[in-house]
């Protein structure tokens, strides 16, 4: 699956730091903007696993499942 995120980027001191408006929580950091982007990337990826295994938890066991490309 593909999908994009905006990415905010700040400096503080030496680090750089990030988040996504699209996805509240979702932060990364690093002492460089490859480190940081990769961060916050691997924390998108974490925080829409956790949603999808939540959301799948409450479908019906004789419910169809399929997938869906968007975009």
């Amino acid at each position: 699956m593909h999908n994009e995120f905006t990415a905010i980027i700040e400096r503080d001191g030496d680090w750089f730091i990030a988040y996504s408006p699209e996805m509240p929580g979702a932060n990364g950091q690093g002492k460089t903007k490859d480190e940081c982007l990769s961060n916050l990337a691997r924390a998108i990826d974490l925080i829409m696993e956790d949603r999808r295994e939540d959301a799948l938890r409450s479908i019906p066991a004789d419910a169809l499942r399929e997938m869906v490309s968007v975009g």
